[in-house]
């Protein structure tokens, strides 16, 4: 079967396969692993795959019918996001109607809203491939009667019928992803070595995040890890296939929950010699057993995104984030400097029950850290999770259509709005972090100092462009808002 894999564009810089699928605030790019995964997966079987990364690219849609028209695909598979679902099924629909393909959907929105997707498509999604969808492709393809495949949704011409779940992959029998089909200048970063690839050493994870889509929505509340000599090998491979790249970035959400897994891991890196080719960098959280830490810096990882969240315990409690508070995040932070690791925190605004002086906490917490580099977002309810089932009881989201996940700029719009902390003033909290933060003199100088090369200067230049551009369009976007003095008043204030 010929089959076309479409990640596609949603104006200029659009994030696909982000945790917040959105135009960033760092204006970086995701490669979309899973995709990838799955299209190797039907190499593997046989199959001709075509994937376009029109999001990456910024290919606009008439380009990308041509594209897609050109081969002439049997099959075509979209990841479709919350604020682009009602864009991805109009591409599908001008393709399917030149190509006369089927249409199938993967990705968390579709697995956590088969009814609505298929109901705003009009009979242009024929499928719906819930959870993880690498199994179930690949049964599809091979063209087994769509009634008998576990963990599709299917339409017959008048209503949705679901069939029964697929039982949770085999990680350890799932190839690398075909990164043959995609060019890692594609996706910019200015935190990692440019350029970079992406590793997921397992799925699924252990702890229970109200906001987090991924293990409510696709791989599950139990870690599942591919082997330590899976992960090196694909490191192996990657390198020999791009020896282009500088950095590989584990991206499975809790690389370090498994303490095993880590050490076992980063022997293997050291045996085989992949820590004088290549750095490394990985998702991590402050529970993490600190004595691991000298042996991953041994092993090559140079950076710890880190998701501290909050500067305050009763966030990281309205969340769920089990298992962690402030003082553990402090200690974390001072380790890892220490031992000379670069450390990007990740924060955000606008837990339940949040207030302007919890706010404060977090970004005076975030300030008090050793950290290189941060990212502070709204917190996002998207659907499928705990966390929007509860804002929408309690009245607390301000959406009434998937388009309204998204400002004009395609950026992050904060949904979730509180009597007591309104959207507006959650948005204001959030430039305000980011200001403070990185406009310190301390900060600029040692963001400064810490250019050690031709690639660290650029990956500088991009974060500080980056930094510009958005507030630069939130400047022009204030004038646009009727919330504008709210807004300023929010974005001058010192608390």
């Amino acid at each position: 079967m010929r089959i076309t894999i479409l990640n596609p564009s949603f104006g200029d810089d659009f994030v696909r396969v982000a945790r917040w699928s959105a135009k960033s605030r760092g204006r970086v790019q995701r490669h979309p692993e899973y995709l990838l995964t799955a299209a190797q997966v039907l190499l593997d079987a046989g199959h001709q795959v075509n994937f376009v990364e029109a999001a990456a690219r910024n290919i606009p849609p008439e380009e990308t019918y041509s594209i897609v028209e050109n081969f002439h695909p049997d099959l075509l598979v979209i990841h479709a996001t919350t604020p682009s679902i009602y864009n991805d099924i109009e591409q599908a629909k001008e393709i399917k109607q030149r190509t006369k393909c089927k249409v199938a959907f993967v990705g968390q929105h579709v697995t956590a809203e088969p009814k609505n997707t298929f109901e705003i498509s009009r009979g242009v999604v024929d499928y719906i491939l819930l959870r993880e969808y690498d199994d179930s492709l690949r049964d599809l393809a091979n063209g087994q009667d769509p009634a008998k495949i576990l963990g599709i949704c299917w339409w017959d011409g008048q209503k949705m019928i679901q069939n029964a779940p697929a039982p949770d992959v085999d990680v350890s029998s799932l190839p690398f992803p075909s990164w043959q089909l995609i060019q890692p200048e594609w996706y910019p970063d200015g935190g990692k070595k440019f350029p970079f690839l992406t590793l997921i050493t397992g799925r699924g994870c252990n702890n229970a995040c109200t906001f987090c889509r991924d293990p409510q929505l696709m791989y599950g509340y139990k870690l599942r890890n591919r082997t330590a000599r899976q992960v090196a090998e694909e490191m192996e491979h990657d390198i020999r296939l791009h020896p282009q790249i500088r950095e590989i970035m584990f991206e499975t959400d809790t690389f370090a929950a498994d303490r095993q897994h880590v050490v076992d891991v980063c022997h293997e890196i050291i045996s085989r010699g992949i820590n004088k080719k290549v750095s490394w960098s990985c998702n991590m959280r402050v529970n993490t057993d600190l004595d691991v830490l000298p042996l991953m810096r041994e092993a090559g990882c140079r950076m710890l995104m880190t998701g501290f969240e909050f500067g305050h315990d009763d966030g990281l409690q309205a969340i769920r984030k089990g298992g962690v508070n402030v003082d553990m995040a402090k200690e974390y932070a001072l380790e890892a400097h220490k031992l000379g690791f670069t450390i990007h925190g990740c924060f955000m605004i606008g837990a339940p029950g949040e207030t302007k002086e919890t706010a404060q906490k977090t970004i005076d917490f975030a300030k008090s850290l050793p950290l290189d580099t941060v990212q502070i977002t709204g917190v996002a309810a998207y659907p499928g999770t705990s966390l929007y089932k509860w804002a929408k009881e309690h009245n607390y989201l301000r959406a009434d259509d998937w388009r309204e996940w998204l400002n004009a700029q395609k950026e992050q719009r904060t949904l979730l709005s509180y009597p007591q902390l309104s959207s507006v003033e959650i948005d204001g909290y959030i430039d305000k972090g980011l200001k403070e933060f990185y406009m310190r003199p301390k900060q600029m100088w040692q963001m400064l100092i810490s250019i050690r090369s031709i690639g660290d200067l650029l990956r500088k230049l991009h974060g500080f462009k980056a930094f510009i551009d958005y507030f630069f369009s939130k400047f022009l976007n204030i004038f646009r808002s009727p919330d504008r003095k709210i807004s300023t008043s929010i974005l001058t204030t010192n608390e």
